[in-house]
């Protein structure tokens, strides 16, 4: 019945690409992606793909520029091999961050990569988790932004019932956090802080009543884990039992695992769309849940054009 998809990775996260084809029933698509000895990018096509519907999975994740350019470079690829439809699968969407003008002279990075996605041919893109829901206007084609919600509430219910808040790490964050809360049956707390520059945050405040209950902190990433280490301090000084953090990326970059390894969080609950670098997979506290299931049903509504919104929870 899947006669005419195919399924390609790039060199992001080929284990997550392959629980997608498993999933779905299909086989990975043969392709070579490697480099010049200059290292530029060089993509080979190892199968024909004339007609078919062809999904490329690569999250924009580190190194974001040696990935975006394999996407892109597979995307053009692609489309010159006569490829009827080209959908960009991107569990993470790299500078999502930079979707609008914080200072004076400053890019809209997450915008210009919107521009190379879809002038290298990308028919479609499905995403997760986007960092700002107005990322989906900066595309000139249908974009479906998937949610971990439904993979991250299956671990909390059966893992964190009693006694629970779910906190927001910023203001950005409200909205998520009160429809998880609200999921869970749980009360809601906000984190008033005040960013002191890129990668850097200092807990001001914290609005709600956290004492003597288990504090969950929810974001869409931890990056540095500056944040949700501070917010940790912050929560228990306030009165929480304990700190747990649950999000979707794990970017996990410079310093993130000491910071956590030496933090009182008690787990870090995150999904695949990202893979773990070696430190990361060592790290006990660490917990990874996998969305393919997620991508593969949203995977086989795309090829048979059928509606993708139930999966928008």
């Amino acid at each position: 019945m899947l006669e005419r998809m195919r399924i390609f990775s790039g060199n992001a996260n080929i284990a997550l690409a392959e629980k997608i084809c498993r999933n779905l029933g299909v086989l990975l698509g043969k392709a070579n992606v490697t480099t010049f000895s200059d290292g530029e990018t060089r993509v080979e096509i190892n199968e024909n793909v004339r007609g078919m519907d062809v999904f490329i999975v690569q999250p924009t994740c580190p190194p974001v520029n040696v990935t975006l350019m394999e996407l892109l470079i597979m995307i053009d690829a692609m489309k010159r091999a006569s490829a009827d439809r080209i959908t960009a699968v991107i569990p993470y969407y790299g500078y999502g961050r930079q979707d609008r003008k914080v200072v004076p002279r400053a890019p809209i990075s997450a915008k210009l990569v919107a521009d190379l996605i879809h002038t290298a041919g990308a028919d479609r893109v499905l995403a997760m988790d986007l960092h700002a829901g107005q990322i989906q206007g900066f595309f000139d084609i249908p974009v479906d932004n998937l949610f971990a919600t439904p993979v991250l509430l299956e671990y909390m219910r059966s893992h964190y019932q009693d006694n629970m808040v779910i906190v927001s790490p910023d203001t950005g964050g409200v909205e998520r956090a009160r429809a998880f809360g609200s999921r869970l049956g749980s009360s809601l707390a906000i984190i008033d802080k005040r960013r002191e520059g890129p990668n850097e945050a200092q807990v001001m405040n914290i609005i709600g009543n956290v004492e003597g209950k288990k504090a969950v902190l929810l974001d869409d990433m931890v990056d540095t884990a500056g944040t949700v280490v501070q917010a940790s301090i912050a929560l228990e000084a306030a009165g929480a039992l304990d700190v747990s953090v649950c999000c979707t990326h794990p970017v996990l970059s410079g310093p993130a695992i000491d910071r956590i390894e030496k933090s009182n969080l008690t787990e870090v609950i995150v999904t695949d769309t990202i893979p773990l670098h070696e430190r990361a997979k060592a790290c006990s506290r660490i917990k990874v849940l996998s969305v393919a299931g997620l991508l593969s049903e949203a995977v086989r509504r795309i090829y048979y054009n059928d509606s993708v919104s139930s999966l928008f929870i």
